[in-house]
């Protein structure tokens, strides 16, 4: 699928509802210089076409437990596709799993987890092995503290793409 044209108001667009997606068409519309019926239908129309992917809440994790965070490297076996596909999708229908990328380097696979505790976290790596053979082996970082979290991506808001 070719990547829709966007223009600098559709970049501006972006880069707030980013930041804070329950702005009002209006207030939106002062930052943008364009209508709110204007920036209603870029919107929609940013949505249709898969632009925008869905829209979010950030939860303070200290007010929903204090889950700890693992950053995980997984090493596979071997990488045929059909066996990357079922690690993929345990990995995507996992809700520990924030994050999962396939990477280059020693490790095939990192992610990032959160789970309420170690223990919970363990339960889940014997799972996560169990259920996909295909494994070799895992190592795993536990986040300290939480410097910066999010998923923005800055979007250059001069030029036409």
């Amino acid at each position: 699928m070719a990547a829709m044209k966007l223009d600098r108001f559709d970049r501006r667009l972006l880069n707030l509802v980013q930041d804070d997606a329950d702005q009002t068409a209006e207030r939106l519309a002062e930052q943008v210089a364009l209508s709110p019926s204007a920036i209603q239908r870029r919107l929609r129309r940013l949505r249709e076409a898969g632009v925008i992917q869905r829209h979010a809440a950030v939860l303070d994790p200290r007010q929903v437990g204090k889950p700890t965070f693992f950053l995980v490297s997984l090493q596979v076996e071997r990488e045929r596709p059909e066996l990357l596909a079922q690690l993929r999708r345990w990995l995507a229908e996992c809700a520990q799993v924030q994050q999962a990328f396939y990477v280059t380097g020693e490790a095939d696979f990192v992610l990032v987890v959160a789970t309420p505790d170690t223990e919970a976290f363990d339960a889940l790596m014997l799972r996560l092995v169990a259920e996909n053979p295909n494994v070799r082996r895992f190592t795993t970082n536990v986040a300290l503290s939480l410097v910066k979290r999010g998923l923005a991506i800055a979007v250059a808001e001069d030029g036409d793409e």
